[in-house]
C-alpha cells in the first residue's frame, strides 16, 4: 500500500511525485531486440519488456490476477509515474476480451483522474470470437476501453511492438481516436487481420481458379506481406510517427514525455459524458 500511495499525488490537482531516478535516460536495452520474436505465433512475456524499459525493472501492476491477457501497471520512467498498458501475448495470445477491456478501461480512467501520463504497449491480434463474448456484449464493453482513451486529456504515447489488427488496434489508443504520439517497432505489422487470411479473402477467385491452389495462396500471401505488412508501412501511411530501434526504446519514451510534460487539453463543456455501460 505504501508503494502505491508513492506513486500517486495527493489529490487530483497535482501531479504524481517525481523521483531523482538512478537509472540513465538513455539506457540502450539491447535485450528487447532478441525478447521479442519477429514470428507473430511465437508467444513471449510482454513483462520482460517492462522490466527492460522502465526505471531499475520497477512497477506496481494492478489486479495481476484478473484479465491476464493485459497488463495495467504503475512505473516510472527517468523518475515520472506512467501508467502502462499493454496486451499479454503468453496470456490468449494478448487478445482483447470483455474482462481486458472493462480492466484497461478502469486502469485508464484512473491515470487520467490522477494526471498520470499513459503509455501503451501493442501487441493485439484483435477482439476474442466466440458466442459467450457476443452475448456478454464484446462489442459494447470494448467501447469502454475506446471511451476511456477518447476521454483522456493526460500525455498518451503509443508503441506497437507487433501485432495491431482489426478493431482492437484501433481502441488500444491508436493514432486516430488521439494518441499524442505513436512509435512502433520494424516487427510492426498494422492491418485489419493477418496476411494468410487477408490473402484468403482478397484473392479468394485467383486462388480457387489456379492449378495449384496451395501454392497460388503461399505466393499471393507472400505478395500481400512485402507490400502491405513491410517494417515501414505504417510509417509511409501516416499510421505512426516513427519506426523506432527497440534498443532505444527507453529513450524515446523518456524525450517524449519530456515534450508532452506541459500538454494541456480541454474536454467540451458539458455535464457529463454517455459512456458505454
Amino acid at each position: 500500500m505504501r508503494y502505491l500511495l508513492s506513486l500517486l499525488p495527493q489529490n487530483n490537482r497535482e501531479n504524481p511525485p517525481r523521483v531523482e531516478s538512478t537509472d540513465a535516460p538513455g539506457r540502450r536495452g539491447d535485450v528487447l531486440l532478441d525478447l521479442v520474436p519477429a514470428d507473430g505465433n511465437r508467444p513471449y512475456d510482454m513483462v520482460k519488456v517492462i522490466e527492460e524499459i522502465v526505471d531499475d525493472g520497477d512497477y506496481l501492476e494492478v489486479h495481476e490476477r484478473w484479465a491476464r491477457n493485459i497488463i495495467c501497471a504503475l512505473a516510472r520512467l527517468d523518475g515520472q509515474v506512467v501508467g502502462i498498458v499493454a496486451n499479454q501475448p503468453q496470456t490468449l495470445a494478448g487478445v482483447l476480451d470483455i474482462e481486458a477491456s472493462e480492466k484497461a478501461a478502469r486502469f485508464v480512467q484512473m491515470c487520467d483522474a490522477f494526471n498520470i501520463p499513459i503509455v501503451t504497449f501493442l501487441d493485439v491480434p484483435g477482439f476474442l470470437p466466440g458466442v459467450d463474448q457476443e452475448h456478454g456484449g464484446i462489442i459494447r464493453h470494448g467501447a469502454k476501453l475506446l471511451y476511456a482513451y477518447c476521454n483522456a486529456t493526460v500525455p498518451r504515447i503509443s508503441l506497437i511492438l507487433r501485432k495491431a489488427y482489426g478493431g482492437a488496434y484501433i481502441v488500444m489508443d491508436s493514432q486516430s481516436i488521439g494518441a499524442d504520439l505513436t512509435y512502433a517497432w520494424p516487427t510492426n505489422e498494422i492491418a485489419v487481420m493477418g496476411a494468410e487470411g487477408a490473402a484468403n479473402v482478397i484473392f479468394r477467385r485467383q486462388i480457387a481458379e489456379a492449378e495449384d491452389p496451395e501454392a497460388m495462396r503461399q505466393k499471393m500471401v507472400k505478395e500481400y506481406k512485402s507490400e502491405l505488412m513491410h517494417p515501414y508501412y505504417a510509417a509511409e501511411r501516416g499510421l505512426v510517427d516513427d519506426v523506432i530501434d527497440p534498443a532505444e526504446t527507453r529513450e524515446v519514451l523518456i524525450k517524449s514525455l519530456a515534450m508532452l510534460q506541459t500538454k494541456h487539453a480541454d474536454l467540451p463543456s458539458r455535464k457529463h459524458g454517455n459512456p458505454p455501460q
